[in-house]
């Protein structure tokens, strides 16, 4: 097997107000050492439900425990990223997401980009956070 898809859904479950039948993920373990997650915004990945409107630092908090929460599941953690890309709906969001980012990836050093969008998949979501990480060849305990 090249590639494990993890938490694979349809996107007729997640948006239903948008006429969208797509068959996404929401982590891929690429040759059992490379880990792609898609982008995580502050959602429950159990019901769904959106997360901390309004709240750019809080919306971080829990992007970053689904990134977290998914690396584990693919045998990963935060300490094996190596490269983030975060989205951000307006620049003055930038200081309270990268305070709380920098919280959980202190000494970790990924290479990072910032990017500014008009809008996110949801108009309640004002950061997404998308990582690459590996699988170490012997597990950390």
């Amino acid at each position: 097997m090249t590639h494990d898809r993890k938490r694979k859904f349809n996107t007729r479950e997640t948006y239903p107000e948008q006429n969208l039948d797509n068959d996404f993920c929401q982590a891929v373990v690429a040759r059992g050492t490379t880990v792609f997650l898609r982008g995580q915004v502050s959602q429950d990945l159990e019901t769904r439900e959106s997360l901390h409107p309004n709240d750019p630092g809080m919306q971080t908090r829990k992007a970053m425990q689904n990134i977290r929460m998914l690396l584990a599941e693919c045998g990963s953690q935060l300490d094996h990223v190596c490269r983030n890309v975060v989205y951000l709906t307006d620049i003055r969001h930038r200081e309270a997401v990268y305070q709380e980012m920098g919280r959980w990836m202190k000494g970790v050093y990924p290479c990072s980009t910032g990017i500014v969008v008009t809008a996110l998949a949801r108009p309640e979501w004002l950061v997404e956070i998308e990582v690459t990480a590996v699988i170490p060849e012997v597990q950390d305990q």
